[in-house]
Formats: structure tokens, sequence, C-alpha cells
């Protein structure tokens, strides 16, 4: 095997120019595979987390009634005992380290007004310590301070802007309460926040969850609990050890335990772009190794007389063609190692400075942030590496065929 290696190696010093062609070629495409997979998989992680960390936690615990009626965001449907249900998640050995944070919540929707000035919002409560930095708004906010006690409230910076109110103003917050009674209630303005996701600065504020509590009449009960893990891709095996403690609890049979990925839309759609970029990475690498393709057909109708030769002196089609297609492997492991680590050193620039679309999604209310970092991920370079390798060998295989089954005569009576 060696010695079919070492041909292999003297033919590719042959045309000096023809193998970087096809090295720069096959590099190229590993290249943008391996800075594509680095921006996508930063955009899936932009996309994720804020999808949970606003929305739905890595597992969700809701009542089935809140689950069937979620889009309406009812606040009769509720989870009665949540400090029962977060003892029994704080209690499962498996997920002992891999919980960040288990958490309760309550939103609602209401109308907003000042003076001839009406928009529709909604109130977001969480605790405010935990929530401080899971939902990330207390570094958001622009003009006064983070929420620190009772009857406070931090408001987006476009309702804010579009309903005339300032640090200092009184916010009026009308809603249906879980008793079914008109409940009004007034929250001090202590903070305007722009966090970047237009859904939460054009319609969000935030208020302390005991007054949520207090407001709506729930006796102490909340609409859902999200819990954190350190790995998301954990979410599913946390789901089922959670559904199985809550077993065990009063009234578990209403409760809905779920991961992310199965709450809303947001997680099929993040499947099915997974799935479609990993053909759109194989595409590329076809298109760049294809010029492998044809610089072997060059080779093989220019070697004719050699092939001829090596099949005379009893070479069979299997060596012959294994030559080929070592000089092609050869030329797509040059090149998609270069590729690989060049797309590496991309993706490792970008995750520091990013790139910046805020001007472009002003109008937008997907659950990402504007500024996208690219992942520097060795793993997914490797990947792509595997990836061009191996569609260089395959791309091979037809020129490489060509000259296996050439007739030995006929091969030797050709000018070379």
């Amino acid at each position: 095997m060696n010695w079919i290696l070492d041909m292999a190696l003297r033919n590719i010093r042959r045309n000096k120019r023809r193998t970087v062609l096809a090295v720069a070629s096959i590099a190229l495409s590993v290249m943008l595979m391996t800075f594509m997979g680095g921006f996508v998989g930063g955009v899936l992680e932009n996309m994720v987390r804020n999808i949970t960390k606003n929305a739905t936690g890595h597992v969700r615990i809701t009542s089935l009634g809140f689950e069937e009626r979620e889009r309406f965001l009812p606040v009769d449907e509720l989870i009665e005992n949540p400090s029962n249900v977060i003892a029994a998640i704080s209690a499962i050995p498996e997920l002992d380290g891999r919980v960040m944070v288990s958490t309760e919540r309550l939103l609602f929707g209401t109308l907003l007004s000042n003076g001839n000035r009406t928009k529709a919002a909604f109130a977001f409560s969480g605790d405010c310590g935990t929530e401080a930095e899971l939902l990330g708004l207390k570094k958001s906010v622009v003009d006064g301070r983070y929420l620190t006690g009772s009857g406070e409230t931090i408001i987006g910076a476009k309702l804010a802007e579009d309903l005339g109110l300032k640090i200092g103003d009184s916010l009026r917050v009308v809603t249906q309460g879980a008793d079914s009674g008109l409940r009004l209630k007034r929250f001090g303005i202590v903070g305007i926040f722009r966090s970047g996701l237009n859904q939460l600065d054009r319609e969000a504020f935030q208020i302390p969850v005991a007054d949520a509590k207090e407001f709506l009449r729930t006796d102490g009960g909340v609409q859902q609990i999200v819990v954190m893990l350190k790995d998301y891709r954990e979410a599913e095996e946390a789901s089922r050890l959670i559904g199985v403690a809550v077993q065990a609890l009063p009234g578990s049979q209403e409760l809905s335990v779920k991961p992310w990925r199965q709450i809303g839309e947001y997680g099929g759609l993040i499947g099915m772009m997974e799935i479609m970029y990993g053909y759109i990475y194989i595409v590329v690498a076809f298109l760049g190794a294809f010029i492998i393709t044809n610089i072997l057909m060059m080779v093989v109708l220019e070697r004719r007389r050699e092939i001829g030769i090596l099949k005379a002196l009893g070479f069979r089609r299997n060596k012959v063609m294994g030559l080929f297609l070592a000089e092609g492997a050869v030329m797509g492991i040059m090149g998609s190692a270069i590729g690989a680590v060049l797309g590496l050193l991309l993706c490792g620039v970008f995750s520091v400075y990013g790139f910046d679309f805020s001007s472009g999604m002003g109008s937008l209310s997907f659950p990402v942030d504007p500024i996208f970092y690219t992942k520097f991920d060795v793993l997914s370079a490797l990947k792509m590496f595997v990836i061009g390798v191996a569609v260089s060998i395959i791309v091979s295989i037809l020129p490489s065929r060509r000259a296996a089954t050439m007739d030995a005569v006929e091969a030797m009576k050709s000018v070379a």
C-alpha cells in the first residue's frame, strides 16, 4: 500500500500548478463550509438562547389548561403550589449540577394608555434577582435602574417612547385577574430598557412576581415554571426526569412538562434549519471538489501510455484504481486541512467582533439579538474536514474507474 501512496505523491508533484488549483478549490470550499458552520451555529445558538430565556426555558412546566390556551396568556390556568414543584426538581439527583435555575413566571396582556396615546402590551413578571441575569434586562437598562422593590416597573424603550413615558411616571395597568374581576394598579417607572429584541422593547414591561400574584389574585399560583440547564441539548432527558419527579405531587395529572423543542413553532424551525444547512455543506463541498474530477480526467488522458505499461506489468484494475483514488484523496486531505484551519481562524475573529445587523432588523420581532457571533467549534471544523476528504474521494471514483478499465494494448498505442 505504501508504494501506491508514494506513486500518488510523485504524480501529484508532476504538475504543481494543476495540483495547487485542485487543492485551492477544495480549500476554499471547506473554508466556506467551516465559516458557514460557525456562523449558522452562532445564529442558532442566538435563537435558542433568546427563545428559552424569554419564553420557554429549556424545560417548561405549566398546567394543561394553560398549554391549551397559551396564546391568550390565561391568568386563571395556574400551577397552584410552584414551590413544591421547584423543590421536587431540586431533589432530582441526576440533574445535580446540570440545572442553572428553576424560576416562577406570570405573564399577562393589557392595554396601556397615557393621555391620548394607547398601546397593547404585555407584562412579564418573575423573581427579580433570578430574572436580572436570566432575562438579562438589568444590563439592558439605559435610563434609571433595575427593579429593587414592590410597586416598581421597568419598561421597553420603544414602548415608553410610543406612550410618552419617562422615569418617575406612573404606569397604570388594567387587566382581568384570576378571579375574572377587573384589576387596576399603578406601578412607578424606575427604569427604561433597550434589549435589542424588538418584541420586548416595543411591547413589554417587567414587574416583580410577588406584585403580579397579588395584583392578579392568583393565591400564590403561577402560570409556568421554567428550568434553565447548563446545556440546552440535555432538555429532552431533563424533561423526562422532571416529569417523573412531579408525578408524586398532588395535582400532577394537571401538569404538562415539555422540553423547549416541543413548545411552539420555533423548536421545529431550528430543527429544520439544522437539517437544511447540513445538506448545504455537502453541496458546497461537491462544488469545490468537482474540479478534482476534471483534473483527474485530464491526468488519465495524459497518462494513458503509462497506464497501459502498468497493466502490461501485471497491475490489476483495483491497483490502478487505487493509485488514482489515492491522488484524489491526497489533494482532498491537503485542501480540506488548509480550508478547515482558515475557516476556523475566521470563526475565531468573528466570534469576538460579530456581525451587526441592527439596521436591517429594526422592524422584526424575531427572537434574536441583532448582533451575530460565529461559533468557534473545533469539532465542527473537523466535521467539515471529513466531509471535504470524503467528497474528494467520491468525485475521484469516476476518473479512477476510467483509468482502471482501459485496455492495456490500446493505451500503450497512445502518445503520451
